[in-house]
């Protein structure tokens, strides 16, 4: 175990932790608030006073100068809208956050718009000046920040135009993203009971109970979530189908043949990449069949999409404490590197998680990032081992920008999705590896751990990428006009059909499940993300595992890159590792078929 550090943790941890936010503000009363927005605005205005209009004259090292200024402005903004955010997204039915959350939001967007006028003259100049630009040894630290901004010169607007769609969205996309994420956070759910008395009401507690040994219980929570998004599946099918519009209407304006296109640009992956791993996946779907035609057989019983998760017998796996899986992820993480444990600790012992379960609780999980600070991780930590690896997983994020904000600048600080997803994946396999070794002597629970990593690894290629699918065929009906919710649940229904074959029995509620992927709404084809974040991470636990700890000093300036240099280069320079080989597809394809082998082997 973690020794002393761990020991000063964990006597606070008896139960799931709430985060302490003053890092940002003490509450909406904090004077500073209200302040520090008063003072974004002035500089934003003084900013715009002195540039705008003669962007083309200035000398490389003024460029410089105003780039950290923008920088600043940024940083202070994100703490201003992080707050009412993150108090949100702990509590939906908080009706003062969401007050002073589109406040921010708009005033936010005022500022930016105050300060577009610079980012559409860098795009704007002639090739020679910004050739001489990204050349000036002064910027050679926003190298990467003057490809993005070439990329894309082509599909920007008049600063006039640029100001209006930025308007819009306050009224427009993301309103009705932000109308999906509150009518989903006051849905009440029937309550699911468990043979030995206990109930369940929450979405965080309902979809634990799909780990249950029980096959009504695991029946009778799944359908009461999507009984709800039955309920409702018109209107999430028309918000969904409203923000398909909007990227179309944008594509359009801007001149992207797609809004694949358009967010491939943005994730610096390139079309063959995409359609690569489209094409990898879908030709191992044998896999998925496999995996769960095994399950069935174990069971005695075909699988339904209620018993994905189920256990593979009734051998009893202990509950796990918040404070005993705190200890046993910093153990694990120990094992890996001390510095990387201790930085870990820090996130309980400054309380910048909140794990608690509670009604009204935003479902899921993320990592929030305020740059110059720290992260602050959301989850509903559910006493169960897959509650720990979702720990891990966002831990994973969480150090990942530790470590930029050690090295990088805001417009170097963001890092695409790709890469975003590395640490949190090799987190969890770190922690897997850990418990199987610590459960050698626990066949049950060894079992769980085997099985789980290989439903993970499925679920991350097959079920991510299919989600993909879905939006392919969402944003392509879109060109030709809007669509209703039965289009999306044909789409869905029959894109899983395809995905479990004869292995797995879809049933017929399943096709409102879609409503409940909240990527989908907030950014196009994030999802296939996943499957390429966690076929790299997989190629660099092979690399880890081969070399040991001579791994860890590339690995750890891959994770302080952040945003500041193109991600393929990034993989090939720092871990050798190449995505645009299909052999690394292929490699962690194999990678599970093993896993698979080992598992039938031992039934």
């Amino acid at each position: 175990m973690v020794q002393a550090a761990s020991d000063t943790t964990t006597a606070q941890l008896d139960s799931p932790q709430e985060w302490n936010l003053s890092d940002l503000y003490q509450g909406f009363d904090d004077p500073r608030l209200t302040q520090d927005l008063a003072d974004l605005e002035k500089q934003a205005a003084a900013f715009r006073q002195t540039y705008r209009g003669n962007v083309s004259e200035l000398t490389p090292e003024t460029i410089a100068a105003c780039l950290q200024e923008l920088e600043t402005i940024a940083q202070k903004s994100g703490y201003l809208y992080a707050f009412p955010a993150l108090v949100f997204s702990a509590d939906t039915r908080n009706a003062e956050a969401k007050q002073m959350q589109d406040k921010v939001l708009e005033a936010i967007t005022g500022i930016e718009n105050q300060l577009l006028f610079f980012d559409l003259a860098l795009k704007k100049l002639d090739d020679a000046q910004f050739a001489a630009l990204e050349a000036a040894p002064v910027l050679q630290p926003y190298r990467h920040y003057f490809y993005n901004i070439a990329k894309f010169r082509p599909y920007t607007l008049s600063e006039e135009v640029e100001q209006t769609r930025n308007q819009d969205s306050l009224t427009g996309r993301q309103a009705f993203i932000q109308l999906r994420s509150v009518h989903l956070g006051e849905q009440e759910y029937k309550p699911v009971t468990t043979p030995d008395g206990k109930s369940a009401s929450t979405d965080a507690e309902l979809s634990a109970l799909l780990f249950h040994p029980d096959r009504d219980v695991r029946y009778n929570a799944y359908a009461s979530v999507r009984t709800v998004m039955h309920q409702h599946n018109s209107l999430y099918g028309y918000i969904l189908s409203t923000v398909a519009q909007d990227h179309k209407l944008e594509n359009q304006m801007r001149v992207y043949p797609s809004t694949l296109h358009k967010q491939l640009l943005s994730d610096e992956v390139s079309e063959p990449v995409f359609r690569a791993i489209m094409d990898g996946t879908r030709d191992r779907f044998d896999l998925w069949q496999r995996y769960y035609t095994l399950k069935g057989k174990a069971l005695g019983q075909k699988i339904r999409t209620c018993d994905v998760y189920a256990p593979w017998g009734r051998e009893a796996v202990e509950p796990l404490p918040y404070k005993a899986g705190v200890e046993t992820l910093l153990t694990a993480l120990e094992q890996f590197d001390t510095n990387y444990a201790r930085r870990a600790e820090e996130f309980f012992l400054k309380n910048w998680v909140d794990a608690k379960v509670r009604p009204g609780k935003r479902g899921g999980a993320f990592c929030w990032y305020s740059h110059g600070k720290h992260s602050y991780l959301l989850l509903s930590y559910t006493d169960d081992y897959n509650s720990l690896f979702t720990l891990a997983h966002e831990m994973g994020h969480g150090l990942h920008f530790a470590w930029i904000d050690d090295r990088q600048s805001y417009f170097n600080s963001n890092p695409p999705m790709v890469l975003a997803e590395i640490a949190s994946t090799f987190n969890e396999l770190l922690l897997l590896d850990y418990l199987l070794k610590q459960a050698a002597d626990n066949p049950a629970l060894k079992k769980t751990l085997i099985t789980r990593q290989l439903e993970d690894q499925l679920n991350l290629l097959f079920r991510q990428s299919t989600i993909s699918r879905l939006e392919l065929a969402v944003h392509d009906r879109a060109t030709q006009g809007s669509f209703d919710q039965s289009f999306v649940n044909e789409q869905w229904q029959s894109l899983y059909q395809e995905l479990c074959g004869d292995a797995v029995d879809v049933l017929p509620e399943h096709q409102y499940d879609w409503a409940r992927i909240g990527h989908i709404y907030f950014k196009p084809f994030y999802c296939y993300q996943y499957t390429a974040s966690n076929i790299v991470s997989l190629a660099c636990y092979q690399k880890y595992l081969q070399v040991g700890k001579d791994f860890i000093p590339g690995y750890m300036e891959l994770l302080a890159a952040g945003g500041s240099m193109d991600q393929v280069e990034a993989l090939c320079k720092y871990v050798d590792v190449d995505l645009e080989n299909p052999a690394t597809i292929h490699a962690a394809l194999k990678y599970v078929e093993g896993l698979l082998d080992q598992l039938q082997a031992a039934l």
